[in-house]
């Protein structure tokens, strides 16, 4: 059952109910596609045809193309991530540290209370950056996912049609 797919990065409650709607959908069509196969392995007992054969070895060939595509594409997703999200850290960091040591180098009422309104501004720049590593947890999951969901949901439609 294919769905409308949006957009749904931005928001990490969406992508991660994205992610487990597709896991979902794997999952069934997984179901369907080894009920079929396992049928078939039973059917064709210790000497399968040609027909059997190659479709035996595809089963072996579609899990190491996918879990290899599946690599790649988590491993290309991690390297902007950990570059992004650690010049990130590094620069809140040096931001909260700043904002912080300025609120206690503080001479008057009204400076302080000024600095702490930045260091809150700050602090709240910091969550909203958690929110973002939320959301590219949920892009790396699905990046990581979609070979393999690509697959099953092609073996479930070819093999649902003989």
């Amino acid at each position: 059952m294919k769905r409308n797919t949006r957009n749904v990065f931005g928001n990490p409650f969406l992508a991660w109910t994205d992610l487990a709607w597709k896991l979902g959908e794997m999952s069934m069509d997984s179901a369907h596609v080894i009920t079929h196969r396992t049928a078939r392995m039973a059917a064709a007992g210790p000497r399968p045809d040609a027909r059997d054969r190659q479709e035996f070895t595809r089963m072996g060939q579609e899990k190491i193309e996918a879990a290899t595509e599946s690599a790649r594409a988590i491993t290309a997703h991690l390297a902007t991530m950990n570059l992004q999200f650690g010049a990130s850290a590094l620069g809140h960091m040096v931001a909260g540290t700043t904002a912080l040591m300025s609120l206690a180098a503080s001479r008057s009422v009204g400076q302080f209370l000024t600095r702490q309104v930045r260091l809150a501004e700050t602090l709240s720049r910091s969550a909203k950056t958690v929110s973002e590593l939320y959301d590219s947890t949920a892009r790396l999951a699905t990046r990581g996912l979609k070979p393999i969901h690509a697959r099953a949901s092609a073996n479930a439609r070819r093999l649902g049609k003989r």
